[in-house]
């Protein structure tokens, strides 16, 4: 592929990306992905030759230890990568959240005669893309989004890892484009670099819908012996090819060495200055004609919250304690929304269909449209993988933030959208409502039952399942605040009691865990749970004192965060010796290194079951009876009578 859509990309970088390699971070620059990321080598090449800070060294060390070049591209703002690409599918998913922030800010932005957001999101893409389901999840919504500074390139070759496609790919992709609603300029040589121009330009013309630019090309065009093959789509050329390559492509220069005129030619840092300086030029005209929206402008790109906001989350916080509502938790994120959204107009809210069950929708919503991209809410559609790719566009693009939700067990189709956003380190805000079997009727096809402790595995992910709407609110005021990972709240279905709490105790929650309730006297068993189970737990340690034995209970809404907490404060909450028992209606696998070889853990270790909730709970021991029975058997005591 670098060999393949090189003239694609000399004749994008240097006749129309507006960028700046000297300020990669300039707001108003064009957006370029490589959603074929394993043609990087493309990428860095043109960043290396246009000017960015990649070096030679980084190229000469391609894919190794410590250089900037992986074998798939991975963010780096500051060298021009803009997203991570390697899944096939998510890079032009991620094209279509860039482009779609794009479209809104110059919405909310832009006024007569100051476009101060207007620039373009140019996109990569292969057959691979083109085969994955979330190339239709996402470019079926740009479409109906009307993404007219969308322009994706199409690298028709023609050949896979397998080899040559039209064995398992024999759609009619100018088609299927066409259907989603998209321009689609078909049979592009992409080998000429003057038909290409052509189709920049007519790409370019078209406002009002995405444009599908189809290249035909030869995969590692120039191999006399391999161009067009498989061969040379993941293996070497070897040392008699590359000699051969050079003479066929008339290039007599050494590895690595770049003529100086050759070099002068890409060097874009003084045509990016250019493009810069007039911006800046229009954005300081902009501040003072209008001071307000231009302050408002940079706070965004800043990622700085506004001024007030840390006081209005801990007043609405105040309230909902002061409130002590039995809600579900769900519930409670809509009022958590409610109270806090209205002070954040960067964000950018959603649902893959089930606003309406996830309550992802608050009061100061308005649905973002083709007619009316200044809304703030998505209907992402039955799409939860491309919902959670676009999202992570958004966060990518700056100048907005992106939350979207759905049940939570349907996380499993975002999943790796969702472990994108974490090892890109974006803010991302995934809702995740029916967080356990209480959602009851609908099954076990519904029901998560390894969905929770699957997402506490991947790394920079911080998962929430608040207890009750206080614990929802602090999940909120963190999610909000978190710009260096995403971040996933799991909300219950069925309501849920408030627990009581003291101003100390109310302090704590943030620190992931906390001591809920202490033992009357000195605690002779720990009592530890998450979500509704906190519930079960408060009502277990009742029996238990009134049997004389001492119980504290701990929640444990956030167990990242409670990690990330000093030695001392964790010792203090859960301190060695004590028995402890988990509790949490889920696999039981991650609980074991809380407790210790001597305590217990009562979860749910196979699929659950159509039947209502509370049948549910009873069913599988998720119950005070039976907590109150296990720490029985723990203590060594007698049980209960029946």
């Amino acid at each position: 592929m670098p060999m393949g859509m090189a003239d694609i990309a000399e004749v994008l970088w240097n006749d129309f990306l507006r960028h700046s390699p000297a300020n990669p971070r300039w707001p108003d620059r064009d957006r370029f992905v490589l959603s074929n990321g394993h043609g990087s080598m493309l990428l860095y090449a043109v960043l290396h030759l246009s000017g960015y800070p990649l070096s030679l060294e980084d190229i000469r060390h391609f894919r190794q230890m410590g250089a900037h070049t992986a074998g798939h591209p991975e963010r780096d703002a500051g060298l021009g990568i803009e997203t991570t690409t390697g899944p096939l599918g998510q890079g032009i998913a991620n094209a279509v959240g860039l482009a779609l922030a794009e479209r809104h800010l110059a919405a909310t932005f832009n006024r007569p005669g100051f476009d101060v957001v207007n620039h373009h999101t140019y996109v990569f893409l292969g057959d691979g893309c083109l085969m994955e389901g979330v190339s239709h999840e996402a470019c079926s919504l740009a479409g109906t989004l009307g993404l007219g500074k969308l322009i994706a390139f199409y690298d028709d070759n023609g050949i896979s890892i397998d080899g040559k496609v039209e064995g398992w790919f024999t759609d009619d992709t100018p088609r299927r484009f066409e259907a989603y609603g998209w321009q689609v300029i078909r049979g592009v040589d992409g080998h000429d670099p003057e038909a290409i121009k052509r189709a920049v330009r007519k790409a370019r013309r078209e406002t009002g819908k995405p444009s599908l630019i189809c290249c035909r090309t030869v995969i590692g065009f120039g191999s006399p012996a391999k161009a067009g093959t498989k061969s040379v789509h993941g293996e070497a050329l070897g040392a008699a090819e590359i000699a051969a390559t050079r003479v066929a492509l008339d290039w007599p220069h050494p590895p690595f060495e770049v003529p100086a005129e050759i070099r002068a030619g890409w060097d874009a840092r003084s045509k990016g200055r250019r493009h810069e300086s007039k911006w800046k030029k229009l954005f300081k005209d902009y501040r003072t004609a209008h001071p307000e929206l231009a302050a408002e402008f940079e706070r965004r790109q800043a990622g700085s919250l506004p001024d007030g906001f840390a006081a209005s989350a801990a007043a609405a916080l105040a309230d909902a304690h002061a409130k002590a509502a039995n809600v579900a938790t769900r519930a409670a994120s809509q009022s958590a929304l409610n109270a806090l959204a209205p002070a954040l107009p960067e964000w950018i809210g959603g649902s893959a269909d089930l606003t309406g069950s996830n309550n992802t929708w608050h009061g100061a919503s308005r649905v973002l449209t083709a007619a009316d991209p200044a809304g703030n809410y998505l209907h992402y559609g039955v799409r939860e993988f491309g919902m959670a790719a676009i999202m992570n566009g958004l966060e990518l693009h700056g100048g907005v933030r992106a939350y979207g939700g759905t049940f939570l067990v349907f996380s499993d189709y975002a999943r790796n959208a969702i472990r994108m956003a974490a090892l890109m380190r974006i803010g991302s805000v995934f809702v995740l409502s029916h967080d356990s079997i209480g959602l009851g009727e609908d099954g076990p096809t519904h029901q998560p039952i390894e969905q929770i402790a699957s997402l506490r595995l991947i790394p920079h992910l911080t998962l929430w399942r608040p207890c009750d709407a206080v614990e929802t609110y602090v999940a909120w005021a963190d999610a909000i605040a978190r710009t260096d990972g995403p971040t996933c709240l799991a909300l219950t279905r069925q309501a849920l009691p408030a627990q009581p709490r003291d101003a100390g105790t109310l302090d704590l929650v943030r620190r992931g865990g906390y001591v809920l309730a202490e033992a009357s006297t000195s605690a002779d068993l720990i009592l530890l749970a998450t979500g509704s189970e906190v519930a079960v737990a408060m009502a277990a340690r009742a029996s238990l004192e009134a049997a004389g034995i001492g119980v504290r209970v701990v929640s444990m809404p956030a167990t990242r965060v409670f990690d990330h907490q000093d030695a001392a404060y964790r010792a203090t909450v859960l301190p060695a010796g004590v028995p402890t028992i988990a509790v949490e209606a889920g696999v039981t696998d991650g609980w074991w290194r809380y407790v210790g070889a001597r305590g217990r853990v009562l979860g749910i270790d196979e699929f659950g079951r159509s039947a209502p909730a509370r049948e549910l709970f009873q069913y599988y021991g998720i119950v005070p009876e039976n907590v109150v029975r296990i720490a029985h058997e723990l203590l060594g005591n007698s049980p209960p009578a029946p």
